[in-house]
């Protein structure tokens, strides 16, 4: 089925006829922009070898456009009326898979049956690359990053929407005010590139926040090195929750955390890190050291 435009006058004409407006909680802002679609598009460099999966499907646009390029899509919907929207933009495309579902379960966490759908899709449709390409809604963007580099299953990348506000810490550097646990977290398992910088203007409604596209590329490499990803990810919570004590303190006060102030200074003099610094001033090698000293006390 040939996908049509995505236009703001076609979303507006799709909705009014269906009596249905756009829920803000749910993050549904449509990208009424047509050419910086085909930009997403191209940054996600679709073949026949491509699964897709999209989370937010909306009204379907996108994902009848992802169906023209790729091997097969697999598309997630909170909403049953837009699943219903999404569902006659696409057909009956077989390669296309269309669950109505919350991607999440809890915050840090996947939805075991839409893992168990994607893991039934993957072998029907097998393709030699896994990619991420969606709008995401801003509700769930960064716990669907993040949870998504932590998973077992291997992006070749992830072509994404999202706030502003994420993006710029998606690639922030140490000692500037956007730099915390999630730059030290994606950064660590991926290359990070912000795309195009986005204003509410493209979208409908307009949001009140600027957004942008982002590609992340996870580097094998890099997962190696920091090994237990999800104690890493715990670590830096911790660490992070603490934001504004130096190092000294916030290790002192991660759970569990058994060591003295003099304790944990003499390992930080092993390490040759300064104890009276804060945790966003240290890069992600730094990071590192500190998790395999601090994480297992």
């Amino acid at each position: 089925m040939a996908a049509r435009g995505q236009s703001l006058s076609h979303v507006r004409e799709l909705l009014q006829g269906r009596g249905l407006r756009p829920k803000e909680k749910l993050g549904q802002n449509f990208l009424v922009d047509l050419n910086l679609l085909e930009v997403l598009l191209q940054a996600a460099e679709l073949t026949g070898d491509d699964l897709v999966v999209e989370i937010g499907a909306g009204t379907g646009s996108l994902t009848a456009r992802l169906a023209q390029k790729a091997g097969a899509v697999f598309s997630v919907e909170i909403d049953s009326a837009f699943m219903a929207l999404a569902q006659k933009a696409v057909g009956h495309d077989e390669p296309v898979r269309l669950v109505h579902a919350d991607i999440l379960h809890g915050k840090n966490h996947f939805n075991p049956d839409v893992l168990r759908l994607l893991d039934e899709h993957r072998r029907k449709w097998p393709c030699a690359r896994l990619k991420l390409v969606a709008n995401l809604p801003y509700a769930v963007a960064t716990p669907v990053i993040a949870n998504f580099l932590l998973s077992d299953l291997t992006f070749e990348r992830m072509v994404v929407t999202v706030q502003l506000e994420i993006a710029e810490k998606l690639i922030a550097v140490p000692a500037t005010k956007d730099y915390g646990a999630l730059s030290v977290l994606v950064q660590s398992l991926a290359e990070v590139e912000v795309l195009r910088r986005l204003p509410p203007s493209v979208f409908w409604p307009r949001p009140k926040v600027a957004s942008a596209f982002v590609c992340i590329r996870p580097d094998p490499a890099r997962r190696a090195e920091v090994g237990d990803v999800h104690a890493f990810r715990i670590f830096l919570r911790d660490l992070y929750s603490h934001r504004r004590k130096n190092l000294r303190g916030a290790l002192g006060a991660i759970p569990g955390q058994c060591l003295d102030k003099p304790a944990i200074d003499r390992k930080l003099a092993d390490l040759g890190i300064d104890g009276s610094l804060r945790a966003e001033t240290l890069d992600i090698e730094q990071h590192l050291r500190l998790c395999r000293t601090f994480a297992s006390e």
